[in-house]
């Protein structure tokens, strides 16, 4: 258990002054676009399913706010609530080599936990850091093995949530531990999902924000949970993971700061579609290409691209079609982009699309592949009608730490995100970024939504 005692030890000793002034700055960047992301997804299917529950089972007000409804609640409907919406439109944030979506599943139960608890916006942003850096690394720990049946954001996501709400009340070392093994005799997710357009994947995160919750508030109240259940003979690690590497667990504690490495995503869809359709746009524009020059695209990819997107070959909802990697690249070609309207508007629709769907081939790429999940690298071969064949290639996609999005493209996506859904208006969408910027001088958190 060294390593698990090593992450509860940091997890317990972590304050709010230790943290570097650029990870407080990258952690409200990454606020924002989680808020950005959950009200682009108001009113739209599956969420209001995720909201008559909370009505249904929950108290009829709280002191936590459901984003997309507006309504009070509970802290655990919030949180259920909040992290089914963020991450339904595919537009939140994901850390490469953990593979996880930390946003979804930590904001949305550290939000919902600060404003029952009356939190100030330094002790969310405390609680955000303790929840990434957690996160990212029992997931890192569970391996590329792991993410081949399991929803890592879902399964590892469970346990971060877990450990931002912990951070918010204060948990020692023991109560850390304690609290990893009542959120991971929790955690559950599998991908199989995907194959029949199902709603799971909204389930996952807001279960696992839900459940992290859940386990934190017990943990406070005296509930034990497995000491071991990373590292241990019948944990997580040997009941879902081959390839399981402890030393993860606590790899460069308090000196790397894994949250500061997540990347936002730029595209609307699945994040193992964005370095190929970066690179057949670079192509597109490089050769002057239209869609009607392609004869056919070979993407080059790694396996966790052709274990999740493998599934979808011709997509029958939008959420699907964000898993197709045809459809992304048509978009692309077609339009120029694969944004929220291209999605809603064109990608089941167009048969130009369509078209270019059908010419779009996935390879296995020992290069890529051996990348990833450090590095996500987008390969593209491009046959044209005239017989040339061209190619391109891109090592750092947009959205990624080396290749990010500034605060101003971050305002502007937050806007469009608003945009798509109505949930906001502009000068409400400006007010929202006035309140992230300035969250950690915050006293409270109840008018945050």
């Amino acid at each position: 258990m060294q390593h698990t005692h090593a992450l509860a030890g940091f997890l317990a000793d972590l304050h709010y002054a230790q943290i570097p002034s650029p990870v407080l700055d990258r952690t409200e960047d990454l606020f924002l676009d989680w808020l950005g992301s959950a009200l682009a997804s108001q009113g739209a299917h599956p969420i209001p399913l995720f909201e008559r529950y909370a009505q249904r089972m929950g108290p009829a007000e709280g002191r936590a706010r459901v984003l997309t409804s507006g309504r009070s609640s509970s802290p655990y409907f919030a949180a259920l609530v909040n992290g089914a919406a963020s991450h339904l439109v595919e537009q939140d944030d994901l850390h490469n080599s953990s593979v996880l979506h930390p946003a979804t599943v930590v904001f949305s139960a550290v939000l919902a936990a600060a404003q029952d608890l009356g939190k100030s916006g330094k002790a969310l942003l405390l609680a955000a850091v303790a929840g990434y850096e957690a996160g990212i690394r029992i997931g890192e720990f569970l391996g590329r093995s792991h993410y081949r049946v399991f929803h890592t954001t879902a399964t590892v996501g469970t346990l971060a949530a877990a450990v931002g709400v912990g951070k918010l009340l204060g948990f020692d070392k023991e109560q850390f531990i304690n609290l990893l093994g009542t959120a991971g005799t929790q955690a559950a997710g599998l991908w199989e999902f995907l194959r029949d357009a199902a709603d799971s994947k909204q389930l996952h995160t807001a279960k696992a924000a839900a459940d992290g919750l859940l386990a934190a508030y017990l943990t406070a109240d005296g509930l034990s949970g497995a000491r071991n259940i990373l590292e241990g003979d019948q944990g997580l690690a040997a009941g879902m993971s081959s390839d399981a590497d402890p030393a993860r667990l606590s790899d460069r504690l308090g000196t790397r700061w894994a949250l500061a490495e997540t990347s936002f995503k730029f595209h609307a869809s699945c994040r193992h579609t964005h370095p190929a359709a970066d690179a057949l746009l670079h192509l597109m524009q490089r050769e002057g290409l239209s869609h009607e020059h392609i004869a056919k695209v070979v993407t080059r990819v790694h396996q966790g691209a052709l274990d999740v997107l493998g599934r979808v070959s011709v997509p029958s909802t939008v959420h699907q079609a964000k898993f197709s990697m045809g459809t992304v690249l048509g978009l692309i070609a077609v339009h120029g982009s694969a944004q929220l309207l291209e999605f809603r508007d064109l990608a089941l629709t167009d048969p130009h699309v369509a078209s270019l769907r059908d010419k779009v081939e996935m390879q296995l790429d020992a290069e890529v592949d051996a990348a990833y999940p450090a590095r996500w690298l987008g390969r593209v071969e491009v046959t044209c009608n005239d017989g040339r064949r061209l190619s391109a290639a891109i090592d750092q996609p947009k959205g990624d730490p080396g290749n990010t999005l500034s605060r101003p493209e971050l305002e502007a996506k937050f806007q469009r995100l608003l945009a798509y859904s109505g949930a906001r208006s502009p000068a409400q969408g400006q007010a929202l970024i006035e309140q992230v910027w300035q969250l950690r001088d915050a006293p409270s958190l109840a008018a945050l939504y």
